[in-house]
């Protein structure tokens, strides 16, 4: 077989399978550690959260698209909460002092997390501005979104619901 060819058929199949995740999909695997420091300058960690589903959500306070999805993801974690799932928002800046400007205009109920020196953020592969991983109960990431434009919500409260009929 040429060569040029098995390239150009790689590459396609690469670039195929980077258009689904940037979207949306299925990903494998356990959740990669962390324990990050929040608001009330406490600590949070990923295993303090076992056995609930949990949404990670990236995001930034110069994102337009992040500020648009925050209520929204508010709506769901509020409704879900008492059925074994929890979110926490991940603010990427270096310097968080506007997150806690943005969040007193667009209160949220769930925690938020500062990831200022993006270690975080480098275990899960975040490229996109917001993106969100669910984890599931046993620790395993199920779900990758890069992204937000109106009407994703309603893929996530899917993944959600599917993941908290889960045991």
């Amino acid at each position: 077989m040429d060569v040029l060819k098995v390239m150009k058929t790689v590459s396609a199949v690469t670039c195929a399978v980077v258009a689904s995740v940037a979207l949306g999909g299925s990903v494998q695997g356990p959740a990669p550690g962390f324990s990050l420091p929040t608001m009330d300058g406490k600590s949070l960690a990923l295993a303090d959260l076992k056995g609930q589903v949990v949404m990670i959500n990236f995001w930034a306070t110069w994102c337009g698209p992040c500020r648009k999805e925050m209520p929204l993801l508010d709506a769901l974690y509020r409704r879900y909460s008492k059925l074994g799932f929890t979110l926490v928002g991940v603010n990427v800046e270096e310097d968080s002092s506007g997150a806690g400007g943005f969040l007193e205009e667009t209160p949220v109920s769930f925690p938020i997390l500062f990831d200022a020196k993006n270690q975080v953020s480098e275990l899960y592969d975040v490229n996109a501005m917001p993106t969100t991983v669910l984890v599931d109960r046993q620790g395993n990431m199920r779900f990758l979104h890069k992204g937000y434009k109106p009407g994703d919500e309603d893929e996530y409260q899917n993944w959600i619901r599917t993941l908290i009929r889960e045991r």
